[in-house]
Order: structure tokens, then sequence, then C-alpha cells
């Protein structure tokens, strides 16, 4: 017989969410989920038959929901590196709005967490293989120069990806130089600051400032 309401799967979910970046895998408990989540511990167990498959479910949505997107962008009409570019921001906007539970799940992975080295072992080169097709089709059609492909991926990574991860960790550690969170919001956070690392990134892979696009932000 199937269960009668998703509802509260969702609520549990999205109270997983909510809590998994300051907890992680190892301090997520069932009891934290449920009262989050105003149910009973014992409706968890009904939706989900162990904290385990319940992590591995909320990641795997939030991982679904930024390639469906990423995907998205890959297949617009235009040039390689237009949509190269559509898809940086994308993945970066993603980045930003969910930089904790991302974080958080490379931090249980370098512990040793095996529910987050399985999720990363599994997804990660997903958007990686996607992202360095658009690469190599941007290389073929002239408007980036020949790299190394994880040399031109690492460049990208580096500069539009990993800031938006590492700087607001070191506001947060007051490592910043005299520059607190509003400056990281404009300058590291922000969509004009993102689409700046991207042109500066793909200009530096050898595109023509002609063919990047600057995104104007709403």
């Amino acid at each position: 017989m199937g269960r009668p309401s998703q509802h509260l799967d969702r609520q549990l979910l999205a109270s997983g969410r909510a809590l998994f970046a300051q907890t992680g895998c190892a301090g997520l408990s069932v009891r934290q989920l449920a009262a989050h989540a105003g149910v009973s511990p014992g409706m968890f167990h009904y939706h989900f038959d162990s904290k385990e498959q319940f992590l591995r479910t909320l990641l795997q949505e939030l991982y679904d929901e930024m390639f469906a997107g990423l995907q998205h962008d890959a297949v617009l009409e235009g040039p390689a590196i237009e949509r190269l570019h559509a898809a940086l921001n994308g993945l970066a906007s993603f980045v930003r709005e969910h930089r904790g539970v991302i974080a958080r799940v490379w931090h249980d992975a370098a512990s040793g967490e095996e529910v987050a080295r399985e999720f990363l072992r599994r997804n990660a080169p997903r958007h990686l293989r996607l992202l360095m097709s658009l690469l190599d089709r941007a290389s073929a059609e002239g408007s980036l120069s020949a790299q190394p492909p994880l040399q031109a991926l690492a460049l990208l990574m580096g500069a539009v990806i990993a800031p938006l991860l590492i700087v607001p960790g070191f506001v947060s550690l007051g490592i910043t130089a005299g520059f607190g969170a509003r400056a990281v919001d404009e300058q590291v956070l922000s969509d004009p600051a993102i689409d700046l690392r991207i042109r500066h990134a793909l200009l530096a892979l050898g595109a023509e400032r002609s063919s990047i696009r600057e995104r104007v932000a709403s």
C-alpha cells in the first residue's frame, strides 16, 4: 500500500536544508529534524528508512536542482562561449544560495563521512564533464584558445566558484583586512561581481572581449 501523503516528508526535507549547514551529516539528529519540521520522530521513520537514506535524498534533490539548471543553460541556442557563460552564472548563483550546505558537504567528505563521500563521487563528475564539454566546444569554435582541459577547468572554478565559498569564511573569522560583510556582498557575492569574474576568466582562456556578454543585474 502506498504512503498516503508526501507532505510531511517535504517538511522534513525542508528542515534538513535549513539545518544541514550547521550540523553536517554526523550532527543532524532525527529528533532535531522532527522538532524543526513540527512532526513526531515516528513520522520520520515512516517516510525514511534511516538517517542515511534521508541524507542521500536531501543532498541528491539539492544537486538535481542545480544540475537541471546547468543542463538548461548548456543547451541554449548560440555559441558555446555564451552557453558556458550562462552555465557558470547559473552554477555560481546556486553555490551562492546554498554555500553553507556545499561547504559542509566538502568538510564532511574530507572528514570521512561516507554519505558525503558517496554523494560527491556520484555527482561531481556530472557537472564537471558538462563544463568541460562546453570548454571543448568553445575551443573548437575558436572562441577560446586551446588549453589543457583540467587547467582550464581549474582556472574557471578557482576564479568563479571558490571565492563564493572561501571569502565569506574569511569574514566569519575576521581575517578580511578591514573588509566587512557589505564589501563581500558587493565585490564577491553580487551578480555583477560574479559576472565580472566569469568575463575575466574567459579572457584569460583566450576569449575576445567582443564574444563575452555582460550580464545586467535586474
